[in-house]
């Protein structure tokens, strides 16, 4: 979810559904370390709960990452082991970390000595051919005799070499199955499933057997079924488009219009099929000052 799960999007799915927990993009060590941290980690009021996703490979550099992360108020510290991008490759961890569930280890140690959250890892079924039962229940052992709080795994195998980030979220296909089997065999440790879930019906399948389920590009594409989860499982009541809408622009008066294409990219989604949605997206390309305007004047479906 690099480049999707910033504050605006995350500002976005927290209106729609009020109790959903959030997770930023993976947010690499060295940029909480020695970037601009105040910029990457600033959490806007009334966002929590909200988990930190790191990415790294260095137990030290995660754990003081992960107390500034604390500091700057996040509820939860995600560790990443499932990219597998080139890029995340070449710094060996996401996908790469799955390889030496012991580093894994010492990483969940590490954070649980430096900060009192939860920490919880996100993982694939396997990574290239190896077999994914016996992959998944080691790696899976490994980071729950360290402490980890709980387990997202993307119920799909990593390639390392052969497929880019965007065909291995597509090619390997998915394995409910394993994650299944995981499952039965840790009935008393979280186990959440991610992958390939698109629609209420797929989260009252998948919750009757995992402890919950995280949607990623889903929410991306179509933000607004957030809102009827939140209505269909927990009896709230669904905001409309048009008050999701209004709430945005309201916040996106506060923000420099060079964060009008971040704001105007988690709007994208909205509004798909309903009525003047082709001149709501013509909007989203004007600059800042004049979109808001459009977009106000815009006559929507509730």
């Amino acid at each position: 979810m690099m480049r999707y799960s910033h504050r605006h999007a995350r500002c976005l799915w927290r209106f729609l559904c009020p109790p959903v927990r959030l997770y930023t993009e993976m947010i690499s060590t060295e940029a909480v370390l020695n970037g601009d941290t105040a910029r990457l980690l600033t959490l806007p009021q009334g966002q929590s709960p909200v988990a930190l996703q790191l990415g790294g490979a260095k137990p030290a550099a995660l754990a003081r990452a992960a107390a500034i992360g604390k500091s700057f108020g996040y509820d939860e510290i995600n560790i990443n082991c499932g990219c597998p991008s080139s890029r995340v490759k070449k710094g060996d961890f996401g996908a790469s970390l799955m390889a030496t569930p012991a580093r894994v280890a010492d990483i969940v140690i590490a954070i649980k000595n430096a900060v009192s959250l939860p920490v919880t890892v996100k993982c694939r079924t396997a990574i290239d051919d190896v077999d994914a039962d016996k992959f998944l229940g080691a790696f899976a052992a490994a980071v729950i005799a360290a402490g980890a709080d709980g387990l997202i795994v993307h119920a799909r195998r990593a390639w390392l070499s052969g497929l880019n980030p965007a065909q291995n979220r597509s090619v390997p296909p998915l394995d409910y199955d394993c994650v299944r089997r995981l499952k039965k065999t840790l009935a008393d440790f979280p186990v959440m499933l991610n992958g390939g879930v698109q629609s209420i019906a797929d989260v009252r399948r998948e919750t009757a057997w995992a402890d919950g389920v995280m949607l990623g590009r889903t929410v991306v594409q179509e933000p607004y079924l957030l809102a009827k989860l939140g209505e269909e499982f927990l009896a709230g009541q669904a905001p409309t488009r048009r008050a999701a809408l209004t709430h945005m622009l309201e916040a996106a008066k506060n923000e420099s219009p060079h964060e009008w294409r971040r704001i105007a990219q988690s709007l994208s989604g909205l509004l798909h099929g309903c009525k003047n949605s082709r001149h709501y997206r013509r909007s989203l390309n004007l600059p800042m000052p004049s979109a808001l305007i459009q977009l106000a004047g815009l006559g929507f479906c509730q």
